[in-house]
């Protein structure tokens, strides 16, 4: 009997890749399997969602407000009607298992599916769970976690699932490539900006008055400045761009990076092995630094606060680092340790488990 799987983590890419990842992994151990994505028509599940080759159901989201307003005193009537059009995708899937990833649509999974008694999995991606996981955690058959100290009781910590373009990705045979794609250097020292699909203002600001001195001192930059700013600066071995379409590449063509600190972009920089200088969110409730301390603790990478970065900061731990070709290659190797890029499989595995079908490695060793 083939197995129905629902995924619930649509609103936004930090919820999404990791869902789409697993329904990946969840389609090579059992390739029979029926997967469903849950989405809103809000953030990038119309888009991200079809083009993997996944049926994206549509339900209202359930935005939690974070103080009393307007939005409170609506949220018991959304959550009702959410729940209902949720109830009526899983009886019309046949849902065998429910896994959520927190964000818009969990909350209404969760209370749907654990309504019909149809079995849950939930993944926390971040290093403080959200109010949905919470919730989704009470009535779990199985609670995965990306780090410790989720503060879901008894979670498993497994990392976070990433594509296999990234867990798969070997930086060393594709840095010739990555390199003449995006028009750089193939011997110099590269340093790899991003700051999101829509940049950040304190990474281009700090890079900006960064690369003279790293230029002249031999170092590319790559820099991903988001497509609504434009770069400030100028200089033989700078190159800008809007947006990164391979990321695959960039991390292959990158020697360091500078970056926030959210969970995804911890995740992927760890597992592919690159050194980086995480600047956390100064906003929110620190759980970006969360997210970035066990890859530092490693010996993975540095943590800088928003408001101490400045381009003298850049300049100093990039020189540093890249001056130094032992301690550039063993960061990187700390960081590859801390990864985890079999959470994909370790997470569909337990899904596919909760439901009661996955056949024991099914005559592989």
């Amino acid at each position: 009997m083939t197995v129905s799987v629902v995924v619930a983590g649509g609103g936004s890419a930090g919820h999404v890749e990791p869902a789409l990842a697993t329904a990946d992994a969840v389609r090579r151990l059992e390739p029979d399997a029926r997967v469903t994505a849950l989405g809103t028509e809000r953030g990038l599940d119309t888009r991200l969602i079809p083009a993997r080759g996944y049926p994206l159901e549509l339900i209202p989201p359930v935005p939690l407000p974070r103080k009393p307003n307007a939005d409170l005193a609506r949220l018991p009537y959304r959550v009702v009607r959410s729940v209902h059009r949720t109830r009526r995708v899983l009886r019309d899937v046949g849902a065998d298992v429910v896994v959520g990833f927190g964000g818009y649509v969990a909350l209404p999974a969760y209370l749907a599916a654990a309504s019909l008694r149809l079995p849950i999995v939930v993944h926390e991606a971040n290093a403080r769970a959200g109010v949905a996981n919470k919730v989704g955690a009470r009535f779990a058959r199985d609670v995965l976690a990306a780090v410790p100290g989720s503060g879901l009781a008894g979670a498993r910590v497994v990392g976070i699932p990433l594509r296999t373009a990234i867990t798969e990705l070997d930086r060393a045979g594709l840095r010739a490539q990555a390199r003449e794609h995006f028009g750089l250097d193939p011997e110099a020292p590269v340093l790899l900006v991003f700051g999101g699909s829509q940049g950040a203002r304190s990474l281009n600001e700090a890079v900006s008055a960064a690369v003279p001195a790293l230029t002249a001192a031999g170092v590319w930059v790559l820099h991903a400045h988001g497509p609504k700013n434009e770069p400030t600066v100028s200089a033989p071995g700078y190159v800008p761009v809007p947006y990164l379409e391979r990321m695959d590449l960039a991390y292959a063509a990158a020697d360091v990076a500078l970056c926030r600190a959210g969970a995804m972009t911890v995740a992927e920089v760890s597992t592919v092995g690159l050194p980086a200088i995480y600047v956390p969110l100064p906003h929110g409730n620190g759980e970006q630094a969360l997210n970035a301390r066990p890859v530092v603790d490693a010996g993975g990478g540095e943590l800088v606060a928003d408001a101490e970065l400045t381009g003298d900061v850049v300049t100093s731990l990039v020189t540093d680092l890249v001056a130094d070709p032992r301690r550039l290659a063993a960061t990187a190797a700390a960081a590859r340790r801390s990864g985890h890029a079999g959470a994909d499989e370790t997470l569909a595995r337990v899904v596919l488990e909760v439901a009661g079908t996955l056949v024991s490695e099914r005559g592989r060793t």
